[in-house]
């Protein structure tokens, strides 16, 4: 079984950084037995003394997107300062009376992921204040063996993709955390607790770990496998399954035909994978309360599976099928950037599927784009 970060700590007293303690978490961030981090911490003798909210909140009783309130936890009575709201970086009057950060939060494996430059934030933020910064490893639930998709460039940078890494980056966030300070500069006394058990090439569910969910739209490590695909949904005018029981693993609008969208995209015979005809009703979000009909997307071989690439093809299939209806979701500000351009980190995907570009072509050049970061990677692992 994987100890996470979190668990080696408390085995390891010696790990434990001394002082006052700052712990940027979240209700994922659990002990093998699912005792909060913070509660297990403060049970274990360290002095935390402050909180922060990353998106979602410290108890992940906040919706997606919507601004974290500073205040004050209501199980331990500790300040909470939000990382999601007027600022998403530490300041120094949040920082006062602390001596040490300490970064203990559940990724997916996706870059779209707030949580990764909530991490780089607070790098700088212990840089720029002299505050040692530790992050407490976890698990990629995606395994940190395969990388896809390609690097965002500059113009394009945002909340859900401010680096340039790819879609699939293939880091635990401890050894993203070196990848920031070694390859991207930011200048911070760092230390990674490393977990006990895992390899690269592991799944979740080989990982003996319960699944929390990180955020409330990625309910099941089935959501985490697709979402570095499906999230481009989001992108466009169609129901990425937000208000159903399978959000990012269903898909759909009120003019598909469920049928022929499954029936065109399995014909594209991907490996690992296969489309569902389905029919369902948001509780909430895009399509509200109207029927709508798409898919679900089944992962059968979880190795051979390639989430970055069924959703490059799904995309074509819908604007392909459904010429007259597909649409992208329109741009935050007039002449701005549409949401698909930050996800897909350029506007050239939007461009390539609005020409009918094959999407062998565009994953073949996303493969190139992503060389130089491919072969680099290896100086920040961590593990085998």
């Amino acid at each position: 079984m994987v100890a996470a970060g979190l668990d080696r700590l408390l085995k390891e007293p010696g790990l434990i950084p001394a002082g006052r303690i700052g712990l940027i978490t979240n209700h994922s961030a659990v002990t093998k037995a699912l005792v909060p981090g913070v509660d297990a911490l403060r049970e274990a003798g360290v002095k935390v003394v402050a909180l922060f909210g990353p998106e979602h909140g410290v108890r992940g009783d906040v919706a997606a997107g919507e601004h974290v309130a500073s205040g004050t936890d209501a199980r331990s009575g500790l300040p909470v300062h939000s990382l999601y709201g007027e600022t998403r970086k530490p300041t120094p009057t949040m920082l006062e009376g602390i001596d040490h950060l300490v970064f203990d939060l559940q990724d997916v494996g996706a870059r779209y992921y707030t949580f990764l430059y909530t991490l780089s934030y607070c790098m700088q933020a212990a840089g720029e204040n002299g505050i040692p910064i530790t992050v407490l490893d976890r698990p990629n639930p995606l395994s940190g063996a395969v990388t896809e998709g390609n690097l965002v460039r500059e113009g394009f940078s945002s909340f859900v993709g401010k680096y340039p890494i790819p879609n699939r980056h293939g880091f635990t966030v401890g050894e993203l955390a070196r990848y920031y300070r070694g390859a991207l500069g930011i200048a911070c006394e760092l230390n990674v607790v490393t977990m006990e058990g895992w390899r690269r090439d592991m799944a979740w569910e080989e990982t003996g770990l319960q699944w929390v969910m990180p955020s409330p739209n990625i309910p099941s490590v089935d959501a985490a496998r697709v979402y570095p695909g499906t999230c481009f949904i989001e992108g466009t005018t169609l129901s990425e399954g937000r208000g159903t029981a399978k959000p990012f693993e269903t898909f759909g609008a009120p003019y598909v035909n469920a049928e022929d969208l499954a029936d065109a995209l399995n014909a594209e015979g991907l490996p690992g994978c296969r489309w569902r005809a389905l029919h369902f009703i948001p509780t909430f979000s895009k399509h509200n309360g109207s029927p709508c009909h798409g898919c679900q997307l089944h992962v059968t071989d979880r190795g051979a599976f390639r989430p970055v690439s069924a959703g490059v093809h799904m995309l074509s299939a819908l604007k392909r099928l459904y010429p007259a209806d597909f649409a992208w979701l329109p741009p935050f500000r007039e002449g701005g950037p549409h949401f698909i351009d930050y996800l897909g980190g350029s506007d050239a995907l939007r461009h390539q599927i609005d020409s009918g570009i094959p999407p062998a072509e565009i994953l073949a050049g996303w493969d190139e784009a992503r060389e130089p970061f491919d072969s680099k990677r290896a100086e920040f692992f961590l593990y085998e």
